[in-house]
């Protein structure tokens, strides 16, 4: 498929999480997985400033080992990290080009914006900076991965237009998700036509392990197939999507990646049905029906992180994974500065202004209970 002057195959090998051996990297394993990946077709690599060790792996497992017209290589600056002046954020890019060698990059991405992490990219003027890395020659196409609400997206998008693309977190079970609103983000970027990369199609690897009872709709349609293969084959059968990033950790979930997504041509009408079984019995589990409005916060005299809460809950009770579920809550409490639930004095101030009637005072006292064990 042709997106922006560029041949990219559906699947784009995303480097976050690549294989760990003695608690680092390990390069030997990621240089298997890179030849496997290039030598079924698929060119497309994502790093970032931000992912310890990844983009110095990459060096050594990839462009050192290939020619640089062979693949296209995608890194970003994330300027709201520990970064107090313009001169410091644009520093992340000249790491970049050390960390990587690569002498330029095919895709260059502002990272993260949403929440209030956009206003460093805004305060330091990086969308004119990154522009003059493009006019420059060091990055081919600009753009921006985001995390936040469709209508944030839709602002984004319209105070610059310049941006050629925009990597949204998307997938079949965060689809019609009030909190992630995926499906609507997607949207936006359709709307203002902008090429979509896609991330997080697995959801952190939780669909490629989904609740039981969803499993089962899966592996009776498919026996053959991973649940891993489904999420992904959602993802890239979208309109407008540039590849899908999934983040392999080892050369078994390679070659399972490849094995279906090589000769990928579209989901059939048969395949859309299962995956809209799979999120209809998703919507059945009961969850906290949060939508992050985020009301509560407004009058919370503690300051409580009670949407972030609830969203790990909710991933505990989907996917039985504490580990993913503690990770969502220390990033959406106290990353994003906010007081955790044991702190709750039960006012009630809270319920009152709550649209979805939820009852909040409970439901942190259940999230005390199973998240801080």
């Amino acid at each position: 498929m042709s997106y922006l002057g560029e041949e990219i195959k559906k699947l784009g090998f995303g480097l976050m999480r690549l294989p760990q051996k003695d608690e680092a990297i390990d390069v030997e394993e990621t240089k298997a997985m890179v030849d496997a990946f290039l030598d079924a077709g698929f060119t497309y690599f994502d790093t970032a400033w931000a992912y310890a060790g990844s983009e110095d792996a990459i060096r050594q497992a990839l462009v050192e080992r290939y020619p640089r017209e062979k693949y296209q290589l995608a890194t970003k600056n994330a300027a709201w990290i520990n970064c107090k002046t313009k001169e410091e954020a644009m520093a992340q890019f000249d790491t970049s080009l050390k960390q990587t060698g690569a002498g330029y990059f095919d895709f260059y991405l502002l990272h993260n914006l949403g929440e209030g992490r956009t206003h460093y990219f805004d305060d330091f003027d990086m969308w004119s900076w990154i522009r003059e890395k493009k006019a420059q020659g060091l990055v081919k196409h600009i753009g921006f991965s985001f995390h936040s609400t469709p209508e944030e997206l839709d602002e984004i998008l319209t105070a610059h237009p310049e941006m050629e693309f925009v990597q949204l977190q998307i997938n079949y079970a965060d689809w019609e998700n009030p909190a992630v609103q995926s499906g609507k983000c997607y949207e936006v970027a359709r709307k203002h036509g902008k090429p979509v990369i896609i991330m997080e199609p697995v959801k952190g690897g939780m669909l490629a392990t989904p609740p039981e009872s969803v499993e089962k709709i899966l592996k009776d349609a498919e026996p053959q197939s991973s649940a891993a293969s489904w999420a992904i084959r959602f993802a890239a059968d979208l309109e407008g999507v540039v590849t899908v990033l999934s983040g392999m950790s080892n050369l078994s979930q390679m070659e399972d990646n490849l094995s279906y997504m090589k000769d990928f041509h579209g989901l059939s009408d048969r395949e859309k049905e299962v995956l809209k079984k799979a999120q209809a019995e998703l919507a059945k589990i009961p969850l906290i029906p949060c939508t992050t409005c985020n009301y509560c916060a407004k009058v919370c005299p503690m300051d409580i992180g009670i949407s972030g809460s609830f969203t790990a809950m909710n991933y505990l009770t989907l996917y039985g994974n504490m580990d993913m579920a503690k990770h969502q809550e220390e990033w959406l409490v106290g990353g994003h500065g906010r007081k955790p639930a044991s702190e709750c004095i039960k006012c009630g101030k809270c319920e009152e202004v709550c649209p979805q009637h939820i009852r909040i005072r409970e439901n942190l006292e259940a999230v005390v209970k199973n998240l801080y064990k």
